[in-house]
């Protein structure tokens, strides 16, 4: 079979890695790809947001599985074009992509089918939000409503910050038109937890559990960014709440989106903060996680290619996943001044003997060659992941990898899983 994969970071790198190993997978097409999506397929200089260009190559090459790795190409409808056109395609249709493409819909479906989440009120006008402000307690979680890269929430500590937040959203439009309607919510206590699953409209799979930071400096601090490293399992979500996440948050929304007439086939990405009470829902995604793709494959022993066929089918429920009991951790390497302004065009040096260090894998994510040399094309540069018998092994092993990269300006984090080390892992 001749395998698409859309989009150009290291979670299609990852999905093309993993597709590659199956039995059933001939030729891989990334597009638009990177340098290291080159290395195990074939990059097409196509757009990820060209749609008709995509559906047009997928009917030329006979294309048997296109993979939808970002989130615009869904919200602007790719899953609806490639199945009119009579092409097999796994990623959400447009409709059901809403619960991402608009965080104030997801809200209204969540409150409507009683699934737990933050209080919170909807905007899109700014004196109507600075009254809301005023009455509130802080800190409060203020989120731009459409598609914005990772970066569209912002945490205010005040009513200044929080008056600073809603200006640069709806009159510097500081996120576009994804922030001409915004989402004010009361800030949970907690961890937070990023879950995957394999929906096929009825049945669904729970994929491995992980957890992200968002924040690009150490000790969670500084502005948020796409996720600079990731751990999995999680140390804080267990069967006790695994069950308490099925009966009141998958089931529910499964069972209103069915209601509302919405079929969603896809990857499902629930982000989950875990409080005192239990989980609370922050946000949906309709497609893998970055960087949490990167954590969760390595860890997948079963065929992603045989999962993935299956959730377009409605089949999963003859589906059992296999997983690979180690720990996992990725550290994200990014361009100095990431998530702001950063240079790109950055020699990398140390990438084939990092890679070749046992149970690390290096995805690309902003890179590209240029003259036989792979250089620096984006915030996020590499994600370096590592399998061990425990985090604590892995984390070793994902740092010394690192420790052998090195570009002009290259920054991470160098606490990716600490938390971790010494706490009990509970998930899987």
């Amino acid at each position: 079979m001749k395998i698409l994969v859309v989009g150009s970071g290291g979670r299609e790198h990852a999905l093309a890695w993993k597709l590659k190993q199956s039995s059933r997978a001939d030729r891989i097409f990334c597009a638009p790809g990177n340098a290291g999506t080159a290395e195990v397929g074939e990059n097409v200089m196509i757009p990820a947001n060209d749609l008709p260009a995509l559906a047009h190559f997928a009917k030329e090459n006979q294309i048997g599985l296109t993979v939808i790795g970002p989130d615009d190409p869904l919200a602007a409808g790719i899953a609806d074009l490639f199945e009119a056109e009579g092409l097999r395609v796994f990623g959400p249709a447009r409709s059901a992509a809403r619960l991402e493409s608009s965080k104030i819909f997801a809200k209204e479906l969540m409150r409507k089918n009683k699934i737990p989440t933050a209080r919170g009120a909807a905007f899109s006008k700014r004196e109507a939000a600075f009254a809301f402000v005023e009455e509130s307690r802080f800190p409060l979680v203020i989120k731009a409503d459409g598609l914005a890269l990772g970066k569209g929430v912002i945490i205010a500590q005040d009513a200044a910050e929080a008056r600073v937040a809603i200006d640069s959203m709806l009159t510097k439009r500081r996120f576009g038109d994804a922030g001409t309607r915004l989402l004010i919510e009361e800030c949970l206590a907690g961890s937070e937890c990023s879950l995957h699953a394999l929906v096929d409209g009825k049945n669904y799979r729970m994929l491995a559990t992980a957890r992200d930071h968002k924040r690009a400096f150490d000790g969670d601090t500084g502005p948020n960014t796409g996720g600079m490293g990731a751990f999995s399992p999680a140390n804080n979500f267990g069967t006790e709440l695994r069950a308490q996440f099925d009966r009141e948050v998958m089931r529910p929304l499964l069972n209103g989106l069915n209601e509302d007439g919405v079929i969603f086939r896809g990857l499902l990405f629930p982000g989950l903060m875990v409080t005192g009470d239990g989980p609370r829902v922050l946000e949906f995604n309709c497609r893998f996680g970055d960087p949490e793709t990167q954590v969760i494959l390595p860890r997948l022993k079963s065929d992603l290619l045989e999962l993935l066929e299956a959730t377009i089918d409605g089949t999963l429920d003859r589906r059992v996943i296999e997983w690979d009991e180690r720990a996992a951790v990725t550290v994200v390497l990014a361009s100095g001044g990431y998530p702001d302004k950063y240079d790109i065009g950055k020699p990398i040096h140390g990438l084939e003997l990092s890679a070749s260090a046992k149970d690390v894998h290096v995805f690309h994510a902003g890179t590209r060659k240029k003259n036989g040399t792979v250089i620096t094309a984006g915030g996020r540069v590499l994600a370096v992941t590592a399998l061990g018998e425990s985090v604590a092994t892995a984390r070793a092993r994902a740092y010394e990898a690192v420790s052998q990269i090195d570009f002009e300006g290259c920054h991470y984090r160098r606490d990716i899983a600490l938390g971790a080390v010494a706490a009990k892992v509970v998930g899987h």
